[in-house]
């Protein structure tokens, strides 16, 4: 499976868990969680979603090691730090070094991602197709 179908598989399934959980804070009118849900919402969702497509609009970018880096560092990083980041806000702080590693995962999959667009669209023109 492409990296950009794993992207966008985790996206998805991301935004499912982003909403019930919204919900489910809404229905019990408990916001402990506030933070996860909006780090499961632009993390998992919006990102994860933007770089599935990125590499579906931009061939290039899909060649090669970076982008399965890219995907590991960003998914395994994303599945880390949403529950330690849960349960360092329910008082639980024995996982925050887990939350520490993986914001640090988090960014350096951003860095990466930042190398690979850059190197996937240097000096070309954008093209449209249909």
């Amino acid at each position: 499976m492409s990296v950009s179908n794993n992207f966008l598989r985790l996206g998805v399934l991301a935004v499912l868990v982003g909403v019930s959980l919204g919900i489910w804070m809404g229905a019990n009118e408990n916001f402990t969680l506030r933070p996860v849900h909006a780090h499961i919402n632009l993390i998992g969702w919006a990102s994860m979603m933007l770089f599935g497509l990125v590499y579906r609009v931009i061939p290039e970018a899909a060649k090669g090691w970076m982008p399965v880096a890219h995907l590991v560092l960003a998914a395994v990083g994303f599945l880390i730090m949403m529950p330690s980041l849960s349960l360092m806000l329910m008082g639980n702080t024995a996982l925050v070094p887990f939350l520490v590693v993986s914001e640090v995962m988090v960014f350096v999959s951003l860095l990466l991602f930042a190398v690979i667009v850059f190197r996937a669209t240097g000096g070309k023109s954008a093209t449209m197709t249909a």
